[in-house]
């Protein structure tokens, strides 16, 4: 099953492919075929030292014949490369097979191949996502079509390491834990042959004698070695007679296993990644002979098969929900932006800032992008070239929250139309909006009376308090006087405490202030304290114990939203009640023992 793997990715890698990736990350073929160049005999020392192991080679070989390997995967390039979404589904898929095989982040690997190369990093991390899956994908279709098993898989990376030697480095090897290249080249030979051997020729099983003691039965690592070498078959008694042709009978169970499997896998394709894995497993490993304790009737074994399958799919069936992908933007009165984001994947992040460099170029932008696999996918990002012009309005804001798109700053002006704009560019899955500081606080204000009159005559501390924080409280720019919009609310919230007051249900309660973060720590810290303590003052003046309120004032510090746009700086500017320590401490002692 001898093959060169280089050779077989750099044929799924033709000239006119290699053009169609640079297209995508914004390269020039010849750096995409030297990163290219220099990832995939890293990625292929990293295989085989994940093969230097007996269960390293069984989950790499698992791994590669499972299903989000894609067998086809170098006829299918030109097609999976011509649009976003198949760069972002071939890059993420690559990076998590190869994460999950080297068992750490591969970040370390782009980011040493992005310093030798010159090549910008957010373009290496997305090659190697995509050399993953081609490497994976080629290894996959050369073992379905020799039907290797799981012994001859460190044979064949073992066979590369002549190739692959004069691309290694130091730095390329020790970010994978393989230590220094040459160290590396001069002892993996060695341990991946022991491996294969162990697969092709388990070592025999030690006859047992009286010095011995007890028998130990054979680990699962040694179930082939139970037929003893000729050399140790000179004399042989009845019972090892009797054993012996139980091992053979075994042995030649697994071998039709075997045949039959492989079989399956030339009449049906579509089921070589169910069942690679135990095809490859029968060749390999014949069954040992079982323990009279170990045997269960035929009939219960595909119930039992059945329950550990349907355990699987059940705990498979929930994942937790993806969070949307977002964009926060803020252009400066230059016209220059900062931009913050969350996307699901590295081909995600080289598509943006790739847009980004190439209407901005490269330093004329601000950029800090975050890779998240459990954001969903950045649909937006179709739409990024049109938004380059409002990206670089001088005083625009924008944000962009799944299919939510807010405007603010001079992007919110009427007079620029780019709501509307952008209404048409997005269409109807998605919400375009202005913020409106006062339709905010309007919409805020009906929440909390709702939440109040729900509340009813409850006095739960927990629930006050999170219907106490619904009211927004709006100072003017730099201003501390409680303002007219807040009066009702505040009035209503006096009466809500002095109500539990009366009921025995006394509730001692901070009021913090909070700001954005325009103008100075100090100033803002100061204005905070004075607009926490114009709220108590206003509830005391309403009826509510002064003994029951203590105000305080935290300046800029626990931003709950992006000062970048102004409804977050909306929201950063805020009145938020907690409990104080000394009611959390006479809760606790209220609280009959258990």
């Amino acid at each position: 099953m001898s093959v060169n793997v280089m050779q077989l990715v750099r044929s799924a890698l033709p000239d006119a492919v290699v053009q169609q990736l640079s297209n995508c990350l914004g390269l020039p073929p010849e750096a995409t075929a030297k990163v290219m160049d220099v990832t995939a005999p890293a990625l292929v020392a990293g295989l085989l030292n994940k093969c230097a192991t007996l269960e390293g080679a069984r989950t790499l070989f698992a791994t590669i014949l499972g299903q989000k390997v894609n067998a086809d995967v170098a006829e299918q390039l030109p097609r999976l490369l011509s649009s976003t979404t198949g760069v972002t589904q071939l890059s993420s898929t690559g990076r998590q097979l190869l994460e999950h095989t080297f068992e750490r982040r591969i970040d370390g690997l782009s980011d040493t191949v992005s310093m030798q190369t010159g090549v910008p990093a957010h373009a290496t991390h997305a090659v190697s996502g995509i050399a993953g899956s081609i490497l994976l994908g080629v290894l996959k279709r050369h073992i379905l079509e020799h039907r290797g098993n799981i012994g001859q898989l460190p044979t064949v990376l073992g066979q590369q390491l002549q190739t692959i030697a004069p691309f290694l480095n130091d730095g390329l090897t020790t970010v994978l834990g393989l230590g220094g290249a040459a160290a590396f080249a001069q002892t993996i030979g060695s341990q991946v042959r022991a491996v294969s051997s162990h697969f092709e020729h388990p070592a025999a099983a030690p006859a047992p004698t009286a010095a011995h003691g007890p028998v130990e039965p054979a680990s699962s690592t040694t179930a082939t070695s139970v037929v003893p070498s000729a050399r140790e078959v000179r004399h042989v008694g009845p019972k090892a007679k009797h054993w012996f042709g139980i091992a053979a009978l075994s042995a030649l169970i697994g071998a039709i296993v075997a045949m039959l499997t492989w079989m399956a896998l030339a009449l049906c394709p579509a089921a070589t990644s169910l069942i690679g894995y135990r095809a490859a497993a029968a060749t390999v490993e014949a069954p040992a002979v079982p323990k009279q304790a170990d045997v269960r009737p035929a009939a219960q074994a595909p119930q039992d098969d059945a329950a550990s399958a349907a355990g699987k799919i059940e705990a498979q069936a929930a994942p937790a929900v993806a969070k949307d992908s977002q964009l926060i933007v803020a252009v400066d009165a230059k016209g220059k932006p900062t931009l913050t984001a969350t996307v699901q994947n590295v081909a995600e992040k080289a598509a943006l800032l790739n847009a980004l460099t190439k209407k901005f170029g490269a330093g004329n932008f601000n950029a800090d992008i975050t890779v998240d696999e459990n954001r969903k996918p950045a649909d937006w990002l179709a739409q990024i070239d049109a938004l380059m012009p409002l990206l670089s309005t001088p005083g625009a804001e924008v944000k962009i929250d799944g299919t939510h798109v807010e405007l603010s700053g001079a992007a919110a002006d009427p007079k620029s139309g780019w709501l509307d704009r952008l209404k048409s560019l997005f269409g109807a899955p998605y919400q375009v909006s202005a913020f409106d500081a006062a339709q905010a606080v309007a919409s805020a204000a009906q929440s909390f009376r709702n939440a109040a009159k729900s509340l009813g005559a409850s006095c739960a501390s927990a629930d006050v308090i999170k219907t106490l924080n619904l009211q927004v409280v709006n100072f003017a720019s730099r201003d501390a006087h409680v303002p007219q919009s807040a009066l009702d609310d505040l009035n209503q919230s006096a009466q809500l405490l002095k109500s539990c007051s009366a009921s025995g249900h006394a509730l001692k309660l901070e009021v913090a202030g909070f700001s954005d973060n325009v103008g100075s720590e100090s100033a803002n810290l100061e204005l905070s304290k004075e607009r926490a303590d114009a709220v108590r003052a206003f509830l005391v003046k309403a009826g509510v114990s002064a003994d029951a309120l203590v105000a305080h004032g935290y300046g800029n510090v626990r931003p709950v939203a992006s000062n970048a746009t102004e409804s977050g700086r909306f929201a950063n500017r805020r009145i938020e009640f907690s409990e104080t320590q000394a009611q959390t401490t006479q809760d606790q002692a209220q609280t009959p023992a258990k």
